[in-house]
């Protein structure tokens, strides 16, 4: 009499694989989207979220496959060892989002000058849906950027402001920013070129051109919004991480100071609480640029 033996199957690992790749799917297609500007970031934070839950409930089924398989011989290893691969799409970059978020403080917004932040010239708001309206930055949260980012100073380079700003911008845009606004270039605050004074060749001017044109009355004009320091100058744009895609508003400050040009920046994320690193990873790498491109003419 022959006796076969039937090896058992494990069905956890084989609904864990049907898990992990629904996973694998739902997070690949909701980065695509978000990357590619089609979903906004709080929907996609949502979906990379339960995206990450599927794939955990996958791997724990994997694991319970693997288990079966070292206990009893149940068949379904394949299956755990293809569930736990496609659950690490979903699940790496929650655990590294989720170390991050823990490690560094909750700022969405940093700066280079924690006393005195450049201004925006345009205020950016987007609509935080499920993530809650944002508070403006207090003064223990800069002390909290002091302490977290310690190497995040502007800097002062020996040169016209003409010169830094030249280089400030083309640092911006080789950094992927796209400039929305500027203000107090050199080139917008030159003189008003004059036009040349017509030869006097006897006639007798046109009247119409002393008409007098009224002019408002000290006590009509209001106050100038958002008004800037004078002499300096700004520019402003927005960016998107590189892998993610989240949207980054920045505004860069150059201030000319007894011969040189001290430059500043300040990064905010367009969503959320937390920017991850993303603000002081930026200014980082944009200073490093600039220091590079003015070579020779940093100052102390």
């Amino acid at each position: 009499m022959t006796v076969r033996y039937e090896r058992p199957v494990s069905h956890a690992a084989y609904r864990g694989q049907k898990m992990a790749l629904l996973s694998f799917f739902v997070a690949l297609l909701s980065w695509g989207a978000h990357r590619f500007g089609f979903l906004s970031t709080p929907y996609y934070i949502a979906i990379a979220a339960v995206a990450a839950l599927l794939a955990s409930v996958g791997a724990y089924l994997a694991l319970v496959g693997i288990a079966a398989l070292w206990r009893r011989g149940a068949r379904g290893g394949m299956a755990s060892i293809k569930a736990l691969t496609l659950s690490l799409v979903a699940l790496v970059p929650a655990a590294v989002a989720a170390g991050l978020f823990l490690k560094l403080p909750p700022l969405y917004d940093v700066t280079s000058d924690i006393a005195d932040p450049p201004q925006w010239l345009k205020p950016v708001s987007a609509d935080q849906s499920w993530m809650g309206a944002r508070l403006p930055v207090t003064t223990a949260e800069r002390t909290a950027q002091a302490s977290a980012y310690r190497d995040l100073t502007g800097r002062r380079y020996d040169g016209a402001l003409d010169r830094v700003y030249t280089a400030a911008r083309k640092v911006a845009i080789d950094n992927g920013m796209t400039i929305t606004e500027e203000a107090g270039a050199p080139e917008l605050t030159a003189e008003p070129e004059q036009p040349a004074a017509k030869p006097d060749d006897g006639a007798v001017p046109d009247l119409i051109d002393k008409i007098p044109i009224p002019m408002p009355r000290p006590d009509d004009v209001g106050p100038e919004v958002n008004a800037l320091p004078p002499g300096d100058a700004y520019i402003q744009g927005e960016r998107r991480t590189f892998l993610f895609g989240f949207r980054q508003d920045i505004v860069i400050r150059l201030r000319e100071e007894a011969e040189t040009t001290l430059v500043d920046i300040r990064v905010e994320a367009r969503y959320g609480h937390h920017d991850l690193g993303t603000g002081a990873d930026f200014i980082r790498d944009y200073l490093r640029a600039l220091d590079a491109e003015l070579l020779g003419i940093a100052g102390d």
